[in-house]
This record gives structure tokens, sequence and C-alpha cells, in this order.
């Protein structure tokens, strides 16, 4: 048994915490199980209480400045207090539901560069501490690779999936931070936008797909406004909200593409190409022969919907039909303020 790392505020010979999951991808809105293992130091200890956070690294400045620490964006109280003897090992088993809002860390089999965890949190002698976070991974819902394989399909290439803070006006966004994809156009758009941003917020009924033309991003300079909520409500252009069910039996390529025109026709005026969009122009086409490119997916989001039509009816994936709550196992209950 490996335990990652000592609890340095509890003290020299304070107890050791470590956090295991079990392996395989989860998706939004499904459920991760694992077991926080606990060692007692060289003395007996009471403990105040166990809990579990994910959290996320988030950007938080416009330069690209990370939260110190991470975000926690939900939360589980496993137990409350008791004792742990010196030297004593022992293994507390949870369940925890990931909100459906819960960003995505691969796509297509390739990272998307997105890093999320799994920690515990410990209190004892009026202190609290972190063990380290476990990874988690996450997969996208058959309704985000319906999007995202359109886009593909149609040349759109990802450069990045960043996590930003910040909600997004009109929306129903509930986590304090979103996941916004930023994508060169695809060359038949190249001189109608320099690029555009989407995010993709899931529920348990549906999906807000959000997109934006001409965002800046890490490809162009950009003002310190990393805040800055997207204009118009939830009937502006730009804005399109989606079933879970049906998925298989709509045109995604050309409902996608209407998306598009649709953006392009409401900011009212052609956008002249920059140098970095012509530069894109040729990558895209070569990108999307190549399929990844160090690591990054570059207009190969059209593998997103290899496995679209075998997966029949949705219910069998678990956890559509309803709102991830933080619910534990039969030794755990939630924390006040739990995130719906």
């Amino acid at each position: 048994m490996v335990f990652k790392r000592a609890l340095g505020s509890l003290g020299v010979g304070g107890p050791i915490v470590d956090t295991v999951l079990d392996r395989g991808p989860v998706r939004p809105g499904g459920e991760v199980r694992g077991q926080v293992r606990l060692r007692g130091g060289g003395s007996g200890c009471d403990i105040e209480h166990l809990a579990l956070e994910l959290v996320a690294r988030v950007e938080t400045g416009p330069g690209g400045e990370e939260h110190e620490g991470g975000v926690v964006f939900d939360r589980l109280r496993l137990s409350g207090g008791f004792r742990l003897d010196a030297r004593e090992y022992r293994d507390i088993p949870f369940t925890i539901h990931i909100p459906w809002e819960t960003p995505l860390t691969e796509l297509s089999g390739q990272p998307l560069g997105a890093d999320l965890g799994v920690r515990a949190e410990l209190a004892a002698r009026g202190a609290k501490d972190h063990g380290d976070p476990e990874q988690l991974i996450v997969r996208p819902l058959p309704v985000q690779e319906a999007v995202l394989g359109a886009l593909g399909r149609l040349g759109f290439g990802l450069i990045a999936a960043d996590l930003r803070l910040g909600r997004i006006a009109g929306t129903g966004q509930k986590l304090p931070f979103h996941q916004e994809f930023e994508l060169t156009p695809a060359p038949r758009y190249i001189h109608d936008m320099n690029e555009i941003a989407l995010t993709l917020l899931t529920g348990p009924d549906g999906m807000e797909a959000v997109l934006e033309a001409d965002k800046r991003g890490r490809l162009s300079p950009r003002p310190s406004t990393p805040h800055k909520p997207l204009p118009g409500g939830p009937d502006a252009p730009g804005r399109h909200t989606v079933s879970h069910e049906g998925l298989e039996h709509r045109d995604w390529t050309g409902e996608v593409d209407s998306w598009i025109q649709a953006l392009i026709q409401a900011r009212g005026a052609r956008t002249a190409p920059t140098a970095r969009a012509g530069a894109v122009a040729a990558g895209v086409a070569g990108a999307t022969a190549a399929g990844a490119v160090g690591g990054v997916v570059a207009a190969g989001l059209g593998d997103a919907l290899g496995n679209l039509g075998r997966l029949g009816n949705l219910r069998k994936l678990g956890n559509l039909q309803r709102l991830a709550g933080l619910q534990g196992s039969e030794c755990a209950r939630p924390e006040e303020g739990n995130q719906g």
C-alpha cells in the first residue's frame, strides 16, 4: 500500500491519507467510485470530519494565470468524527456523482489539457489538510460528441479547451467556471471570422451550446476581460438548446453549419482575415488529415462521432435522466451547501 503524503498541517507523525479511484473514464452527470485510505500516525488522533472535493485547475487572469490550489466545484462529506488509532489502517469507500457541467478532459482519445481531480480533506486537531488529488478522466456525452464531431467534419480546428472562471450571462450555468473550446474557422468561413469560442453546458435534460465569433484567444492579443459575459440572452444568435434524445436522427453537420451561418449573419459585417487566419487556412486542411498534432486535437473532431450510431437508447449510459447530486455510499452523506 502506497500513501501519497502525510498531512503536514496536522503535525509531525499525524495521519496519512490517499484517494484511490476505480479506474476508467466517466461522463458528465455520471458517478465515480473509490476509496479513501487512512493510516494512523505515531499516536491516536480524533478525526473531526473526512470529506471529498472535486477540484479543477482554472484560469483566473488574462495571461492564463491559474487559481492557486485549484477551484473546488463540488464536495462530499464522507464521515463525521471518529477515532483513528496509531498505525491503524482504515479504508472508506465512496460514490460521488459529478456535476453535469464537469469539463471534458479527453476527446477522441486525445487529452484536452483540462486538469481535474478528486482529493480528500481531513480535519483534526482544529486544522484541515488535503491529500494529493487523484486524476479524474472525463469523456464527452453523446450530445457533446454530436456538436464537436459536426464542427470537425465542417473543417473547424480545435486549438484549446481552457477552463475559465466566471459565469456566462443568460444561461443556466451552475459551476463557477466553464470550459471554452477555441476553434479556428473552417476554410469556407476563413474570411468571415478569425476564430470562434464554444461552450457546452450540459444538464439532465439536454445541453446549451454557446457560440461566439472572433473571440480573441491565445493566438491573438486579448484585453484583460476574462470574466466578460457574452452578450444577449438565451434567444440571442449563438445560443442553442439541444436534447439528449433523438441524436442519431438529426443531421448534425447541417444543423451546426446553420448555427455558424446565423452567427455570421447576426454580426452584420464580414471580417477581413488576419495574418494568423490566413496562415491557419492551410493548416486546417493538413490537420484534418493528421487528426491530432502535438497532443491537441486539431480539426480531428469528426472522430468524436465514431460510435454515435451504436449508442441506441441513451438511458443505457446511466445517470442521464437525473441531476447529479452529491450522494455517497451508505457510509457517506452530503454536506450542506452542495452543488445540485
